[in-house]
Order: structure tokens, then sequence, then C-alpha cells
């Protein structure tokens, strides 16, 4: 799967928009680079969750996406699957902490 360069722009609760460039291979792998990012950091006041949209822009051939966390968190949670879904699903989930489903 080809990698490539991503601007992932999210807005606190204060409503200020934050992007960060990441490097990822899937769209879900940016979010959670995103995120991942932009967590702890001193001038995020807090990340909404829920309906909140992340912005996703491909920088190398100019493609932006649009996520609800929502999805984005149901998405990690689904069970089964494909053996790539599977394998996307717990990659995401080391890059944001959490521990690998069996």
């Amino acid at each position: 799967m080809p990698v490539r360069s991503c601007r992932v722009t999210f807005t606190d609760v204060d409503g200020v928009a934050h992007t960060v460039q990441v490097t990822a291979a899937t769209l879900y792998e940016a979010v959670a680079l995103g995120l991942a990012a932009l967590r702890g950091n001193a001038w995020v006041m807090g990340l909404a969750q829920g309906f909140q949209t992340v912005k996703v822009r491909v920088t190398d051939i100019p493609v932006e996406h649009e996520v609800r966390l929502l999805d984005f968190t149901k998405w990690l949670e689904r069970k089964g699957g494909s053996p790539r879904e599977t394998s996307d699903r717990n990659r995401i989930k080391e890059l944001l902490g959490a521990k690998r489903s069996p």
C-alpha cells in the first residue's frame, strides 16, 4: 500500500483548528497519527469527540477527506472483517496506544 504525505486538521473545544503533517498508508492511519501528534500538546485545549470532523488532505496528490470521529471510533471497535481490515485496525490501535486484539 503506498504511503502518502497528509495534512490532518482537528478543531479543538475552543473552535481553534490545528493541523499536523503525517505520513500514512490509509485514511484512518492518518487520523490516528494526527490524534497522537496533537494529544497532550499545550496549544490544543482538548479535542472534541463524537461528531467532530477531522479533515485529511493528501498533499502529494491533492485529495481531501473528512471523517467523523464517531465513525472512526466505530470502525476501530468493529470486530471481524477481512484479514487486511483486521490488521489495519490492530496497527492503528497500536498507534493510539491501545492493546492489540486477538
